[in-house]
């Protein structure tokens, strides 16, 4: 981990989905500048989803050369293709379909009416061969060094699908795993893992709203990722916590410089 995480707040959720958007927009540019192409991971979930309608939105769009960008996703919900809670088809209803994408550059994990039917473990499996495949020598791992890797905060702290005290919390070697068992539906998923996660030059967690309030002073104040997930998710060059004003009411005062709005 490359120093602590730096916490930025926003007034509300609004602000900050559009400041998100602006700064992944801004990240994108920067990479395919140093090196001809960039590699995202995106989450879903309200505020995932809501920094992809805002990039959407966005007049600074066509600024990126969306050809030349690999997206990735932290998590999945193992359910059939085209269901209307997989993060892949919200992804594509908000974003996706509306920009000029390689669809062999769309990376989304296998549906359970896929190849692999429903061994979700088989899935995972697949997803981290895939993973690999991408990686470059200079990657150095496992997994490619994605330019930036998005994470919503779960009210319990949970990121992608490791929740507190799950087994893939513990996870140690696998990139990705199959998770059964979740404590909110659907149960069955398919998530990156910790070591995974820590690959990425940037991890961004996401938290707006009051529910994330206790989520986010938690993980920041130095839990254990095995009870506190959000606390082991962490960049290779930066972590940045992007909060809203509720979200970030639990904070002590002097963890974030103040809201410039």
């Amino acid at each position: 981990m490359t120093g602590a995480p730096q916490v930025v707040v926003h007034h509300d959720k609004q602000e900050m989905a559009r400041a998100t958007a602006a700064r992944l927009l801004a990240r994108i540019v920067d990479a395919q500048s140093a090196r001809g192409s960039a590699s995202v991971v995106l989450t879903g979930g309200r505020n995932g989803n809501g920094v992809l309608a805002a990039l959407a939105a966005s007049p600074a769009r066509d600024s990126v050369d969306w050809s030349r960008i690999d997206l990735w996703w932290g998590d999945e919900r193992f359910l059939p293709e085209g269901d209307p809670e997989r993060n892949h088809t919200q992804a594509r209803e908000v974003l996706l379909d509306a920009v000029p994408l390689d669809p062999a550059r769309v990376h989304a994990m296998a549906a359970s009416d896929g190849p692999y039917g429903d061994d979700v473990e088989a899935a995972a499996e697949a997803y981290a061969a895939e993973l690999a495949a991408a990686a470059r020598p200079e990657d150095h791992g496992p997994v490619p060094s994605f330019d930036v890797l998005m994470l919503g905060v779960g009210p319990d702290t949970h990121v992608a699908s490791l929740f507190p005290e799950h087994p893939g919390t513990r996870e140690t070697e696998r990139t990705v795993v199959g998770v059964r068992g979740a404590p909110k539906p659907p149960p069955v998923r398919v998530s990156l893992t910790l070591p995974a996660i820590r690959a990425a030059r940037e991890v961004w967690l996401l938290a707006a709203g009051e529910d994330k309030a206790n989520a986010a002073a938690l993980a920041l104040s130095g839990a254990g990722e095995i009870q506190a997930p959000a606390a082991g998710a962490y960049g290779r060059s930066r972590t940045l916590w992007l909060l809203d004003e509720p979200a970030a009411s639990q904070l002590p005062r002097d963890l974030y410089p103040p809201t410039l709005s």
